[in-house]
C-alpha cells in the first residue's frame, strides 16, 4: 500500500504530541470502554447534549437566565452554538484566575453555520434584522466562514432560531464536541480553473449527518474542509479531514485525502494518506474518519483529545489501514498530491466566473460587519443583479454573479459599505479573533487593535516593495483561533512585563505559512521565546521587522523564508 506523505505534512513542530503515559487508560472507547474519565465526558453521557434545544425553547426562554443549570449553560448549549460571552470590564490579567461563571455575562454569542453555502438576499435581510433587533447590531465573520452575533438574551433565542430556520439557516453543532462547520472553497462552482466542484459533497454531509446522535459525542471538535480550487483556499493542512481536488490520471477528478491537522497550543500539520477519494466515496470516507475519531480518540485528558494526537501515535499508514479495513470495507486508490497552488486564496477584487459573470471579493475591517451593513449588502446584491454572497476563511465577503456592466457599481457599493475590494497590503492580510471584548478565554483586546495597526502599517510602509501582502494574525489567547502559527507574523496575546509594569502584549511567531504560490510547502512559524511585544508598541515592532526583511532579503526570498533563517537580533 502506498502512503505518500509530503514533507510539509510530515512536520510536527510544536509541543509534545505523544499519547498519554502508557499503562493508563486514554479513554478510547474501543480500547478502554466508555466509562467517563473526566467531568466533560460525564456530562456528555448524562443526557443527549443536543437535547438542550428543547429546554431552551420550553423552559429557559420563559424562566430566564437564572433558571439555567451550569451543565447546560456552560456545556450543552455549545451543541447549539451558544456561548456565554465575557462580562464587560474584566481585564485580561484576571482571565486565568476566574471561573467560567465569574467571567460570564448574562448574554450569549450565537454562531450561525455556513458550510460553504451562499447567503441569499432573503437570508441576508433576516440576519441583518436579527442583528439589529436581538444583537445590538453586532455581526462578525469568523475564520471558518461562519457568522457570529453577540449580546443575545436567552429570552430571544427561540424567535431568533425560528427566523433563521425559516430561511434554511442553522446553528446546530457549530460548537461543541461535534462535526463543526465545514470550510468549503468560497469559489466552488464558479472558479473557471476549478478541478472539481465540492458543493454537492459538502451539502450532502450537512444534510445527512448534522444532529446524528452517533457522532454528537466526539472527544473534541472535528473540522472538515473541501476545495477544488487550484488556489488551495481552505487551509487543508490544518483541518481534521480535508478533501483537496486533484485530477487522477485514470479515475478523473476527485480528492486527495488529508487527515489530522490542527493548531492551538500543540500545532500539527495534517498528513496526506496518499489515498484518492472518488466523488461517490466522499460520504463513506468522511463517515469512516469521524467514527475512527469517536472510537479511538483520547478522552482522558481534554488537552490530548484532538485527532492529531491519535495520528501522532498511529501514523498515516496505520490510519489508512484502519480506515479501509475496519470502516470502509474496501481499499481506496492511490492518488496524486495537489499541484503547486495558483492564484490568490483571499479572492479579493473582481474575477471572471466560469459562466461569464463576475465575483467581487471585499474585506470588512477584521471581519467585522453589522446588521446595517448586512442589510445594505442585501440591497446592493439585489440592485446589481446578484442574489448571493459567500463568506471566506479569511473573514472576507464575496458578491457573486455580477453582470459585467454592473461591475463598477458593485465595486463602489461594497466600498461604500466598508467592504473594501482593494485594501492596503496589511489590511488585506490581517486577521483577528473576537478577543477581550466578548471572549472568556481572551487575555488581550484584538479587533480594534488589529484595525488600527493594519491602517497604520499601510500608511507607514506604503513605500515598501513587497512581492505579496504579508499576513498578520492577532489572537487574544494561546488557542490560535486565527492561526498564529501559519502567519508571516503571528501574535499570541498574553500579559507581559515592561519596565516592571504588567501590560497587554504578545508572544511573536514569525515565518509561518500554508501553501501559497512561490512557497508550496506549509511551515509553522518560528517562536523566539524572549520576543514579546507590548500591544501599544505593535505597529512600531512590525514596521521594524518588515524593514529588516526588506534590507536583508535574498533574491525572490519571501518574508517567511527570511524569518526562518534570520538571526534572532534581526527579529527583535
Amino acid at each position: 500500500m502506498s502512503t505518500t506523505t509530503s514533507s510539509a505534512a510530515a512536520s510536527t513542530k510544536g509541543r509534545d504530541l505523544r499519547p498519554p503515559r502508557s499503562g493508563r487508560s486514554n479513554g478510547q472507547w474501543l480500547v478502554d470502554g466508555r466509562t467517563p474519565l473526566n467531568p466533560n465526558e460525564a456530562f456528555k453521557q448524562d443526557g443527549d447534549p443536543l437535547g438542550a434545544r428543547r429546554r431552551i425553547i420550553d423552559t429557559y426562554a420563559s424562566a430566564g437566565y437564572d433558571a439555567i443549570p451550569d451543565d447546560d449553560l456552560h456545556n450543552r448549549f455549545r451543541w447549539w452554538a451558544l456561548y456565554t460571552q465575557r462580562k464587560q470590564g474584566i481585564d485580561g490579567g484576571r482571565t486565568a484566575q476566574l471561573s467560567a461563571s465569574e467571567l460570564s455575562d448574562r448574554y450569549f454569542m450565537q454562531r450561525i453555520r455556513m458550510d460553504g453555502a451562499s447567503l441569499s438576499v432573503e437570508q441576508m435581510r433576516v440576519i441583518g434584522a436579527i442583528s439589529n433587533e436581538f444583537a445590538r447590531g453586532t455581526l462578525d465573520i469568523t475564520d471558518r466562514q461562519n457568522l457570529q452575533l453577540h449580546w443575545i438574551r436567552i429570552e430571544d433565542v427561540p424567535e431568533m432560531w425560528r427566523r433563521l430556520e425559516d430561511v434554511g439557516l442553522t446553528t446546530i453543532e457549530a460548537c461543541g464536541d461535534t462535526p463543526r462547520g465545514f470550510l468549503v472553497s468560497p469559489v466552488a462552482g464558479i472558479d473557471p480553473e476549478e478541478i472539481i466542484d465540492p458543493s454537492e459533497a459538502a451539502r450532502h454531509l450537512h444534510d445527512t449527518y448534522l444532529g446524528n446522535p452517533e457522532i454528537a459525542n466526539l472527544p473534541r471538535k472535528f473540522k472538515t474542509a473541501f476545495t477544488g480550487s487550484p488556489s488551495l483556499d481552505v487551509l487543508h493542512e490544518i483541518n481534521d479531514i480535508s478533501f483537496v481536488g486533484v485530477e487522477h490520471p485514470e479515475l478523473g477528478p476527485g480528492y486527495d485525502l488529508w487527515i489530522a491537522g490542527a493548531l492551538s497550543t500543540a500545532p500539527f500539520l495534517g498528513k496526506r494518506l496518499g489515498a484518492f477519494v472518488r466523488p461517490d466515496q466522499v460520504p463513506d470516507v468522511w463517515w469512516g474518519v469521524i467514527r475512527i475519531f469517536r472510537d479511538y480518540g483520547y478522552r482522558r485528558l481534554r488537552n490530548k483529545a484532538r485527532l492529531k494526537f491519535l495520528m501522532a501515535e498511529w501514523g498515516p499508514e496505520r490510519f489508512r489501514e484502519v480506515l479501509e479495513d475496519d470502516y470502509l470495507g474496501y481499499a481506496l486508490a492511490d492518488g496524486p498530491a495537489p499541484g503547486p497552488p495558483r492564484g490568490s486564496r483571499d479572492h479579493l477584487g473582481a474575477h471572471l466566473q466560469a459562466d461569464g459573470r463576475y465575483w467581487i471579493g471585499g474585506k470588512p475591517p477584521v471581519g467585522r460587519l453589522s446588521g446595517d451593513v448586512m442589510l445594505g449588502l442585501a440591497d446592493l446584491a439585489e440592485r446589481v443583479g446578484s442574489n448571493r454572497v459567500r463568506t471566506t476563511p479569511l473573514q472576507n465577503i464575496l458578491l457573486l454573479d455580477i453582470p459585467a456592466e454592473r461591475l463598477e457599481e458593485a465595486r463602489e457599493g461594497l466600498a461604500a459599505l466598508g467592504i473594501d475590494p482593494d485594501p492596503g497590503p496589511f489590511t488585506r492580510g490581517m486577521l483577528a479573533c473576537t478577543g477581550l471584548e466578548f471572549c472568556k478565554f481572551a487575555i488581550v483586546e484584538t479587533k480594534g487593535l488589529a484595525a488600527r495597526v493594519s491602517a497604520e502599517l499601510d500608511e507607514r510602509l506604503a513605500d515598501a516593495d513587497l512581492e505579496r501582502p504579508l499576513t498578520v494574525h492577532i489572537n487574544g489567547c494561546p488557542n490560535s483561533c486565527v492561526r498564529i502559527q501559519t502567519a508571516d507574523i503571528g501574535l499570541k496575546g498574553q500579559i507581559i512585563t515592561v519596565d516592571g509594569e504588567r501590560v497587554p502584549g504578545f508572544q511573536v511567531h514569525l515565518g509561518g505559512g500554508l501553501a501559497i504560490p512561490g512557497h508550496e510547502e506549509a511551515e509553522l512559524g518560528r517562536t523566539v521565546r524572549s520576543l514579546k511585544v507590548a500591544a501599544d508598541g505593535l505597529t512600531d515592532y512590525i514596521e521594524r521587522v518588515v524593514r529588516a526583511y526588506l534590507d536583508d532579503r535574498r533574491p525572490e526570498e519571501s518574508f517567511a523564508q527570511w524569518a526562518q533563517r534570520a538571526d534572532e537580533e534581526r527579529l527583535a
